[in-house]
């Protein structure tokens, strides 16, 4: 009985030992490029009227930066983008492009897929309102005129 006790106490041990993880294994990968922001609010808009937003990011490492997909999660948003390599120090935009076609808050993101599968993800969100359904508001004193 001692020997099985022995033997389950240097099992467990060895398994805390293992989990252990390197602090340097786990440090953060270098920053290889900079965003103006990653989240746009477009506030109010009207239903069924486009409005687009520019991302601007700069290379901020010492490598040319290669973006190899930009997608959106939904079809009424469409990313634009440039597909040449970013020179170490230069800027592009992504333009996004949002068509609002529902009513209602909605929130998109932006994958933004670089050198070699790498991923970030921006957001856009606001509040989409009805368009009227008259976009010339009554005159009540035109009817008083008729009579």
């Amino acid at each position: 009985m001692k020997k099985f006790c022995l033997i389950l106490v240097l099992v467990c041990a060895s398994t805390f030992i293992y989990a252990q993880t390197d602090s340097k294994a786990t440090s953060p990968a270098p920053e290889v490029f900079t965003l103006n922001a990653e989240h746009h609010d477009f506030g109010k808009i009207v239903q069924g009227k486009p409005v687009t937003y520019d991302f601007v990011l700069t290379n901020v490492s010492k490598d040319p930066l290669k973006l190899s997909d930009v997608h959106a999660s939904c079809g009424c948003t469409t990313p634009q983008w440039s597909k040449e390599a970013v020179a170490p120090g230069a800027t592009t935009k992504i333009n996004v492009g949002f068509n609002a076609m529902a009513y209602g808050p909605f929130e998109k993101t932006v994958t933004i897929t670089y050198n070699d599968g790498q991923t970030k993800i921006v957001t856009i969100k606001g509040e989409v309102r009805k368009t009227a359904d008259n976009s010339v508001p009554g005159n009540s004193v035109l009817e008083l005129l008729k009579q």
